[in-house]
């Protein structure tokens, strides 16, 4: 199987840490599949090479212009500006299919590429698609381009049935849920992180981590640290996580502004984007990880906390249910809730966790049979394409 995987997030030397559960699973494909990878960068990265390897893998850059606030247009730029670059690489590297990430804007362009190139697409549902479809003109595209795809694989139930509401055939969709690296992410003692990271070993700590963008809700976790402090907890919250990519608005600055309002300077910590290996370890040190979002897909982080053996607090969005399915791992609460949330967060400090048996449940499910999965469906839908 020979396969062409389109994604703008797959990580680049500027952006080593964007997309890597996209990285993971591609890199995990098994050996029968061959790989290459179209990630188009932004046109004044000069940085960043047009082409390197990675690993197993073959990655291209080819530049293209975004240009913020044109919506559904985006989808079609991106096309306009691809069609080259992939005629260029079919013609040395025959591939069988086109893999695409996320509906929009590269489900959409993947499909008017597809038809061009003359071959079958996939796309992978991830999240990002439920805020797209409350702009008609995507949510209208989306659909048009998910009932065309060969196969579209979703990362949890919640999206594999937004695809089938968009007119998706039922039988050409397929739950992929991503998988975990259970070589860097295992519990810990807990005791030795803390002192190895010089945090207060007497404290409880909640760690939360995405962008800092106002749907990861970071200020939902803020003001719940708030109400703990008023009903004596010591606690303190750790955010890990940085500006979003070009074309998203930051929630910084009115997160800097709760927390000064709020006069929590000495119990919330900004840390902006943190390196792997210091996000592994707060994980560990953490009492409990809080996700507060009102949109997910699969969230890695919280996948990441319990294969840690953290108990996570999160909210009922995306496939947190399928990953929190009983309170021995954690507590789920409804989206926008913060009485809820600072309920849920008081009664996982005051719980005796079992976290062999969180990071136990965690660790069921491997990236390599998340590969092997993808390469099953993928071999479905070219030969179904091919009949």
């Amino acid at each position: 199987m020979r396969i062409v995987s389109l994604t703008s997030v797959y990580p680049s030397p500027l952006q080593t840490g964007q997309g890597l559960f996209v990285r993971a699973r591609l890199q995990h494909l098994p050996p029968a599949a061959e790989v290459k990878v179209i990630a188009p960068v932004w046109a004044m990265d000069r940085s960043v090479p047009g082409r390197r390897t990675d690993a197993r893998i073959e990655v291209f850059h080819p530049r293209w212009i975004y240009i913020r606030g044109t919506g559904a247009v985006t989808a079609f730029l991106l096309f306009f500006q691809l069609i080259r670059p992939l005629r260029s690489l079919k013609k040395e590297f025959a591939f069988q299919v086109l893999d695409s990430h996320f509906g929009y804007p590269e489900g959409i362009a993947a499909s008017l590429l597809a038809t061009v190139l003359q071959v079958p697409f996939t796309v992978t549902l991830r999240g990002s698609e439920l805020l797209h479809s409350r702009y008609p003109l995507r949510r209208m595209l989306m659909g048009w381009a998910l009932k065309r795809a060969s196969s579209v694989i979703a990362v949890s139930e919640q999206l594999r049935r937004f695809a089938i509401a968009l007119g998706t055939d039922p039988a050409r969709t397929r739950t992929i849920s991503n998988g975990i690296d259970g070589q860097s992410f295992y519990p810990q003692d807990r005791d030795a992180v803390r002192r190895k990271r010089r945090l207060d070993p007497n404290q409880s700590i909640i760690l939360s981590a995405g962008h800092l963008i106002e749907l990861k809700g970071h200020h939902l976790a803020i003001r719940a640290v708030r109400r703990l402090l008023d009903r004596g907890v010591n606690v303190q919250l750790i955010v890990a996580g940085g500006p979003p990519g070009r074309g998203v608005a930051s929630y910084e600055g009115e997160l800097k502004r709760l927390i000064e309002e709020l006069k929590l300077s000495e119990n919330v910590r900004l840390l902006g984007q943190v390196p792997r290996d210091l996000l592994i370890d707060l994980m560990s040190a953490a009492d409990v990880f809080c996700l507060a979002s009102s949109r997910e897909g699969w969230p890695n982080v919280v996948h990441e906390a319990l294969a840690c053996g953290t108990p996570v607090v999160a909210t009922r969005v995306g496939a947190i249910p399928e990953l929190i399915t009983q309170d021995a791992h954690g507590f789920v609460v409804e989206p926008n809730d913060v009485a809820a949330l600072t309920d849920a967060l008081h009664r996982s400090l005051t719980t005796a966790w079992n976290r062999s048996d969180i990071s136990g449940w965690a660790c069921s499910r491997s990236w390599e049979q998340v590969g092997r999965e993808v390469l099953d469906e993928m071999n479905r839908a070219v030969s179904e394409a091919e009949r």
